[in-house]
Parts: C-alpha cells; structure tokens; sequence
C-alpha cells in the first residue's frame, strides 16, 4: 500500500478517474467534479494508492456578515479494504491544516449519532468531545 494525501485542485480531475467502490454514493460525474474543483470554496482532501482513490474528505468554507471564516466538513468517504488504517483521521488531519492556511478559525461536522465509524474518527481528533447520544452530533475542531 503506497498511499498519498493530496488536497485537490482544479488541475487534479485526472486523479478522479480511477475510485475504489464504496469511496462516494455514485460514480463521479465530470461535469460535477469540474464545477467543485474551480470553486474556491469547495475543498476536498483526497487518498489515493497508485492512482486508485481510495478516500476523501469534502468541506466548503465560508463567511458570515458576524462570524470569521469556518470551514463545513461535508462528507467522509473510505473504502472498505482502507478502514482502520488510519486514512481517515490522515485525511481529517490535512484538511484541517488546509483550513487553518485559508484563515479558518473554526471547522465543524454533524454525524449521525449513531454512526460508531464518524464518531470513532472524530473523537480520535477531537479527544475531549463525546457523542451526545442525540439523533446528532456536532464536532467542533478549533482552528487558531
């Protein structure tokens, strides 16, 4: 396994054409993918093992007339054969470092609170916080 970490960039379309199963919901449209790509906003945190991606992280930053600029965790994605290696909390780990370089002084995600994997992978960056045992959970990952 010869994995790279790479925040994606408009000029990295071609990393998407090869995905393992099970990465994202539904197969990679390129008209899609090019619209996310050259949005500044949209930022995605990809895995990838020879040219074969095998996980990703997705998050949009923003701003807010009162409030500095934060950073929206989208989605996580991991192929099956890559869990529990770590590739998530490695992918987690360099967005949030590509945020703090954008200037966000805050990132957040909602998980379902009953998704042992998302709650497992948060707590493993954010160790002070615990599920709530609410229909949700909010991490909030501190930036400055």
């Amino acid at each position: 396994m010869a994995l790279s970490f790479v925040i994606a960039e408009s000029s990295d379309a071609h990393l998407f054409r090869s995905v393992e199963p099970g990465v994202f919901d539904s197969p990679i449209d390129p008209l899609l993918l090019s619209e996310f790509l050259n949005d500044p906003r949209h930022h995605i945190a990809i895995a990838h093992d020879d040219g074969l991606i095998v996980g990703f992280v997705s998050a949009l930053d923003y701003v807010h007339p009162d409030k500095p600029r934060e950073l929206w965790i989208n989605e996580v994605g991991v192929a099956a054969p890559y869990r529990r290696r770590g590739v998530g909390k490695e992918l987690m780990t360099r967005l949030l470092e590509h945020a703090r370089a954008l200037g966000c002084k805050e990132a957040w995600v909602l998980t379902d609170g009953q998704n042992e994997a998302a709650n497992a992978l948060y707590r493993s960056i954010v160790a002070a916080l615990k599920p709530t045992g609410q229909p949700q959970t909010l991490y909030s990952f501190q930036l400055r």
